[in-house]
């Protein structure tokens, strides 16, 4: 859908408003949505699907995946979970993974970032060095 600039633009004021501290308000989107699709705004659909994918991406930003080539103790997974709660804030969910073809190490992946610590990365990099 080809969603116009003030479109966007007023869907980014709504998310900012549902989203005081950063973090976003669950009632207070839920009421905006309702709120547009009762008073139905010139270019209503447009605000309202730029305003999903933003709340799309913020739920992707508190999601962390974690692979490993092994299963980690719980040890390794309290210093992850601590170390990525201190980096974005906490909130976040976590998943963890066993991916055989890391060979060894981790990956990690929130939102758009990502940290890849394993085996197989650094042998792909080695072997492009070459």
């Amino acid at each position: 859908m080809k969603v116009s600039k003030d479109a966007a633009s007023a869907a980014r004021r709504i998310y900012r408003l549902c989203a005081p501290e950063g973090r976003l308000d669950e009632d207070k989107i839920r009421k905006a949505f309702k709120k547009i699709a009762e008073t139905k705004p010139r270019d209503y659909r447009a605000i309202m699907h730029s305003l999903l994918n933003l709340v799309r991406l913020d739920d992707k930003s508190r999601q962390a995946l974690i692979e490993s080539a092994t299963e980690l103790d719980t040890a390794s997974r309290s210093r992850i979970e601590k170390n990525l709660n201190e980096q974005y804030g906490g909130g976040l969910s976590f998943t963890y993974n066993i991916n055989a073809e890391l060979l060894g190490g981790v990956k990690i992946r929130v939102g758009n970032d990502v940290w890849d610590g394993s085996v197989q990365s650094r042998l792909d990099r080695l072997a492009n060095a070459f």
